[in-house]
């Protein structure tokens, strides 16, 4: 499978971004190889809903300023406990902890390839 070069970019520019709003434990996973519809999950937390919104919102504004990208669609915004950003190729999951901790998602893909996307 061809991994297109501004998938990555996207995926280490949503992770860079949620790093520098306090995200927590932070991950992007390959999973182009397991699912169809997407290339790269970005996986990261908060410890309260003000942050996890934060976190999403800032997301969306640097993807679009750096890489010209809007979602094309956004989920969760007014629950804030697990707000999906999808940018079709880039899937970001911004979780409450607490959420992110009951539904494991990290652990459906383990033997999907992590990327570093720290410098």
């Amino acid at each position: 499978m061809v991994v297109k070069s501004d998938s990555l970019q996207v995926a280490v520019t949503a992770a860079r971004t949620a790093d520098d709003k306090q995200g927590l434990d932070t991950i992007v996973v390959q999973v182009g190889e397991i699912l169809a519809i997407t290339e790269y999950f970005v996986v990261t937390s908060a410890p309260n809903r003000r942050l996890v919104r934060a976190i999403a919102d800032e997301i969306e504004t640097r993807v679009k300023e750096e890489c010209g990208r809007a979602p094309g669609r956004v989920e969760g915004h007014r629950e804030q406990q697990w707000v999906l950003i999808d940018y079709g190729d880039v899937v970001v999951h911004v979780f409450l902890q607490e959420t992110r901790d009951f539904y494991e998602i990290e652990r459906l893909y383990k033997d999907a390839p992590r990327c570093e996307w720290r410098t």
